[in-house]
């Protein structure tokens, strides 16, 4: 199916115009529950990291970075992905596969539109741009639902949780979210693609295909993650 995607475009313009709208479809469409997951992903990892700090040698500050590097390497990206396969996979999966059943891709190939390169492409290109920019938002609104949540609480004062935050910080981090976040991107969008363009059948098969695309494409974020975490973490600490 990828192979089938690169061919000679036939209107650049129809192509930036769906890619566009797959982007505010995607991204915007999305913003609202990273947001909102992020936000208290941080704000329950610094409460709990908190209950589990008990000991009187171990300063305060770390509770900032265990959340910091907590939801950097891990909870913003991955989680949130695993969020995005849900919402993003079963629409992408159950639109590509409407138009299949509904013979609205035939209609295209039958007027010289190459299908592949118009439908799909767009989606994954639109996730590659879109999806990192939601983790790197994702990042930021964790870190401070963990500030808020541990002012609010009591737990750490703003200067002490601002001065652990800083503490040890590795920049590397940050690349290796961002690094994961593309290949997730690329999992989210090709997967629930590949299994809605090629649905045969009726309505019940489509419903089936995008479940079966949300499952896939989970099992495949968490192997791509173990991979990448194997690959590009060992490597560093060495």
């Amino acid at each position: 199916m990828i192979k089938g995607m690169f061919t000679r475009p036939e209107n650049i313009r129809m192509y930036w115009k769906e890619f566009m709208h797959q982007c505010v479809d995607i991204g915007i469409g999305s913003l609202g529950i990273v947001s909102l997951i992020s936000f208290f992903i941080g704000a329950v990892c610094a409460v709990q990291t908190s209950y589990q700090l008990v000991s009187p040698i171990i300063p305060r500050s770390t509770i900032a970075q265990i959340v910091r590097d907590s939801i950097i390497l891990e909870f913003s990206t991955t989680l949130a992905c695993i969020v995005l396969a849900g919402v993003i996979g079963s629409k992408i999966a159950s639109e590509l596969g409407n138009m299949r059943v509904s013979e609205q891709i035939d209609a295209l190939e039958i007027m010289g539109i190459n299908t592949k390169a118009y439908l799909v492409l767009p989606k994954i290109v639109a996730a590659l741009v879109t999806i990192p920019l939601l983790v790197v938002i994702g990042m930021t609104l964790g870190i401070l639902g963990g500030r808020v949540a541990a002012i609010g609480s009591g737990v750490l004062d703003a200067t002490t949780y601002d001065k652990g935050l800083l503490q040890n910080f590795v920049p590397y981090n940050v690349y290796f979210a961002l690094i994961k976040s593309y290949v997730f991107a690329f999992i989210i969008s090709s997967i629930p693609a590949y299994f809605g363009y090629n649905v045969k059948g009726g309505a019940l098969e489509i419903g089936k295909s995008s479940t079966k695309s949300v499952v896939v494409s989970c099992i495949m974020l968490l192997c791509a993650d173990y991979v990448l975490s194997q690959l590009l973490l060992n490597t560093t600490s060495h």
